[in-house]
């Protein structure tokens, strides 16, 4: 397949459609992630469809002191991963084609979400984020749009952007892409020493402690539903050697739920302790929110919820997340 680089709206607009379009937005330095999501909207598109991906480092959406000036530019290699992918077309516009009156003063704002979290590390991120993709999403024209799950919350305050504003375009999510050691994917990664990788691996550690917590008291609570509190059912478990199972599953159904603060500790433990490798892992945040508003839950919540985490090790900041569902069986992905 040879993938077209287009560097205008004009030359994009100009192309003969059949099909659905599918698009994926990128900020260039393309990796196996970014490949991942090219080949779903390959999938979604179909043979008849196009598959479009942009490469854009938007300076919008950095702040006083972060790394827009390092962030890595490699359009040559990026086009050779997005072609391999099943990629139709790369645009990658310049900075006047997105903004051709200069920094632009009508932008999306992202709202009281866009506050939390990543919002309060880097103010002004997610206003100009969104500003972007809503640029990005009219200049492509899209029938649907992929995202990664790495960037939970740039991904729930699209979908509210497109909802809120009748954009008529599909949101799809697809999976964090992981190295075989856990780490997330990022573009960021390629700034980390040998050293600095091995204390980024608490992220996701982290991340997978709580979530192994998580699973544990679930299926705690479930066994709990299926021990009924009486004596002869006790007996009959003490007589086959249960009864402390049915002990700690009645405990469990019988407590107050607990769940989301024991998840909090097990990955708080995890990067506690990444605080005093060499180097150390400095924590931003850890927070389980919800994914509707990225507030933190309560001890009482069911349904779904993030568990997300951000951390700088040397003078690279990452972030990580995974879902979970309370209440249920349901557990991560």
């Amino acid at each position: 397949m040879t993938t077209a680089l287009l560097s205008t709206a004009q030359e994009l607009h100009a192309r003969a459609r059949k099909g659905r379009r599918a698009v994926v937005m990128t900020m260039g330095a393309l990796h196996e992630g970014h490949a991942g999501l090219i080949r779903a909207a390959r999938r979604i598109a179909g043979p008849d469809g196009e598959v479009v991906v942009t490469v854009f480092v938007n300076p919008l959406q950095f702040g006083a002191g972060e790394d827009l000036d390092r962030y890595p530019r490699t359009l040559e290699a990026d086009l050779k991963v997005a072609g391999q992918a099943g990629a139709d077309a790369v645009f990658a516009p310049s900075v006047e084609e997105v903004y051709p009156g200069g920094d632009p003063q009508v932008r999306v704002t992202a709202g009281p979400m866009g506050e939390r979290l990543e919002g309060a590390s880097r103010p002004g991120h997610f206003d100009g984020m969104l500003t972007v993709v809503a640029k990005l999403l009219h200049l492509t024209r899209p029938d649907v749009a992929l995202y990664g799950q790495k960037d939970a919350q740039q991904l729930a305050l699209i979908r509210r952007m497109v909802r809120d504003l009748n954009f008529g375009v599909e949101i799809v999510a697809v999976p964090t892409a992981r190295e075989e050691d856990g780490l997330a994917l990022s573009s960021r990664n390629r700034f980390l020493s040998p050293d600095e990788r091995r204390t980024a691996l608490a992220l996701s550690r982290a991340l997978f402690a709580g979530r192994d917590r998580h699973a544990a008291q679930e299926a705690l609570r479930a066994r709990a539903r299926e021990v009924p509190a009486t004596q002869a059912r006790a007996e009959a478990l003490s007589a086959i050697g249960e009864s402390r199972a049915a002990a700690d599953a009645h405990a469990v159904a019988t407590a107050s739920p607990g769940a989301p603060a024991a998840v909090r500790a097990a990955a708080r433990q995890v990067l506690d302790d990444a605080a005093h490798y060499d180097p150390p892992l400095e924590l931003d945040y850890l927070a389980l929110v919800d994914p509707s508003d990225f507030t933190e839950i309560g001890d009482d919540h069911t349904g779904e919820a993030v568990l997300a985490v951000a951390a700088r090790v040397g003078a690279t900041r990452l972030i990580d997340n995974i879902p979970l569902t309370f209440g249920s069986l349901g557990a991560a992905s």
